[in-house]
C-alpha cells in the first residue's frame, strides 16, 4: 500500500497552506468578537440532519469541514467566555493565554518529561512556584498541571494514601478521608475509584467547616483516617472552610492535609479575601483550576505538594521504556499525577502571567468580587428577590420570591434564547434558586441587572 496519502496528510502544500490561512482567520475573527456570542445547544437530530457523515472514507476536504464546524457545529456550543454565562463556573481566559494555547498545540510539545520538554516544564514549574508562594508552602513545594480538579483531587489523594501505607504500622480495615458535607462531588468520585470511605464532617449554618466538626468526625471514623480535605471556595455558593483550624487537627493527628481550591483559591489573590486564606500554608497539597478564575483557557489544575517526593513515590509508573526517564533524576511532571502523557497545559498562564504580571491577576480577581458585592446589594434592595446566603467571594446566590422550579426553568430558556445570559436554576435545602457565578472581569453590574430585570418581565 502506498504511503503517499498518508504523507499527504502532513505535507506542506499550496492546499494545506491555505487551509492554514483560513483557520487562523477564523481563529482571528472568533477571538475579535466583543462579546463572542453566546450561542444555543441544539438536538442531536439537528445536528444529524446539518451536520451529516462528517466521517468517511474520502473526507469533506478542509473547506466543507471548517464550513460545518463554523456554521453549525460551533454555534450549537455555548461560548463559556460570554460575559453572561453566569452559570456553573464559568472560564474567561485573557487573549494572551488563548493565543499561546494555539502557540502550544502548534509546538507538539509533550509535557510529561524534562528530557523532551524542559524549557516548557521549567515555565510551568515558575506558575506553581508562584501559586505555592502565595499559598504559604516553602520553596521546596512542587507540582503539576493536570487536566481538572477532579484528577487533582484524586492524585492528592491517591499520594496521601501511599503515604500513610508507608509511615503506619499495619494496615486499617478500610482507608478513610474526612471532608465537609459541602465538599466538591469529585472527593466521593475519588473515593469510589480507590475504594475507600468518606467521612462527612457537618459544616455550620454557613455552610463552613470548622476544626471541632473534624476532631467530631475523626471521633467517629476510628482507625484509618489518611487525609482530611478542606474546601477553599465552595462550588455552590464560595464558603471558604475555617483551613486554620482545619489544618492544626490535621498537624496534630499527623494526618495529611488537602486543600480544594479549584474554583476558589484565586481569591487569595484578592486583598479584601486573602485572610480567608488564612491557614493554607500548613496544607499538604492543594489544587486550584486556572481555567475557572485564573483567566486561562481549558484545560489546567494545578496541584502543587508541599514535598513533591511523597507524590513522586506513590505515583511514578515503571516500565523497561521508561527506565532513561525515571532513573535519570529529572523533574518528570509525569511522576507526580495520575498521568503519564500530557500536554504542557500550564504554559498559557505562564505566557499571560509573563504578560500582564501578577498584579493584573491581583486586580481582576478583586474586580469580580467588588461586582458580586454590588449586585448582591441590589438583590437585597429589591422586594421580590432575596439573597440566599450573603456572597463570600464571586458566586452570589439568590431566588425570586413565589417562584417554583418550574418558573426558573422558564426564564432561564427565555434569557438564553434572548442571547443575554446563561444563568440555570440550582438549589440549596430541596428549595430552587440561582445563582451568579462571576469570573469573567466583562461581566458588567449592568449586565447582572439588566438579567434581573428579565424576572421582572417573566
Amino acid at each position: 500500500m502506498s504511503n503517499k496519502p498518508r504523507a499527504a496528510m502532513h505535507a506542506s502544500s499550496p492546499d494545506t497552506a491555505r487551509l492554514r490561512e483560513k483557520v487562523l482567520d477564523y481563529a482571528r475573527e472568533r477571538m475579535e468578537f466583543d462579546p463572542v456570542p453566546l450561542d444555543t445547544p441544539q438536538t442531536e437530530t439537528y445536528l444529524r440532519e446539518h451536520a451529516p457523515n462528517t466521517v468517511n472514507s474520502k473526507g469533506l476536504g478542509g473547506d466543507e469541514a471548517l464550513r460545518v464546524f463554523a456554521e453549525v457545529l460551533a454555534p450549537a456550543c455555548l461560548s463559556t467566555d460570554h460575559p453572561g454565562y453566569l452559570s456553573f463556573i464559568p472560564t474567561a481566559p485573557t487573549e494572551a493565554s488563548t493565543l499561546f494555547d494555539l502557540v502550544v498545540s502548534a509546538s507538539s510539545i509533550y509535557g510529561g518529561s524534562w528530557l523532551e520538554g524542559s524549557g516548557a516544564v521549567f515555565a510551568e514549574n515558575e506558575v506553581l512556584a508562584w501559586l505555592a508562594r502565595e499559598a504559604g508552602l516553602p520553596e521546596t513545594s512542587g507540582g503539576v498541571f493536570v487536566q481538572g480538579g477532579t484528577l487533582g483531587n484524586l492524585s492528592a489523594l491517591v499520594a496521601a494514601r501511599h503515604t500513610a501505607m508507608t509511615l503506619r504500622n499495619g494496615r486499617p480495615e478500610r482507608w478513610k478521608v474526612i471532608c465537609s458535607a459541602e465538599a466538591h462531588s469529585s472527593i466521593k468520585a475519588a473515593a469510589r475509584v480507590m475504594d475507600i470511605d468518606v467521612v462527612l464532617a457537618s459544616p455550620d449554618a454557613n455552610g463552613r467547616l470548622h476544626g471541632q466538626a473534624v476532631r467530631d468526625a475523626l471521633k467517629t471514623a476510628g482507625d484509618g483516617v489518611f487525609a482530611i480535605v478542606a474546601t477553599a471556595g465552595t462550588t455552590n455558593f464560595g464558603i471558604v472552610d475555617k483551613l486554620r483550624e482545619i489544618g492544626e487537627v490535621a498537624r496534630e493527628h499527623k494526618i495529611w492535609y488537602h486543600v480544594d481550591g479549584a474554583y476558589g483559591l484565586a481569591g487569595l489573590l484578592a486583598p479584601a479575601t486573602r485572610e480567608l486564606f488564612d491557614g493554607t500554608e500548613l496544607a499538604d497539597s492543594f489544587i486550584v483550576d486556572p481555567h475557572k478564575w485564573l483567566f486561562a483557557p481549558f484545560d489546567a489544575c494545578a496541584l502543587v505538594y508541599r514535598n513533591p517526593e511523597l507524590a513522586k513515590a506513590a505515583h511514578t509508573q515503571h516500565g523497561e521504556y521508561l527506565d532513561t526517564l525515571t532513573d535519570g533524576g529529572a523533574f518528570n511532571p509525569s511522576d507526580y499525577a495520575y498521568n503519564l502523557t500530557r500536554r504542557v497545559r500550564g504554559l498559557p498562564l505562564w505566557f499571560s502571567l509573563a504578560t500582564h504580571g501578577t498584579s493584573a491577576y491581583s486586580d481582576a480577581v478583586s474586580q469580580n468580587i467588588e461586582t458580586a458585592n454590588a449586585i448582591a446589594q441590589v438583590i437585597r434592595e429589591r422586594d421580590d428577590l432575596e439573597l440566599v446566603r450573603e456572597p463570600e467571594l464571586s458566586v452570589v446566590v439568590f431566588k425570586k420570591k413565589g417562584w417554583t422550579l418550574v418558573d426558573y426553568d422558564r426564564w432561564s430558556s427565555k434569557l438564553l434564547e434572548s442571547g443575554v445570559g446563561f444563568v440555570v436554576p440550582s438549589s440549596h435545602k430541596g428549595e430552587p434558586n440561582t445563582r451568579f457565578a462571576i469570573v469573567n472581569p466583562r461581566t458588567t453590574l449592568k449586565l447582572l441587572v439588566k438579567i434581573l430585570d428579565t424576572m421582572k418581565d417573566d
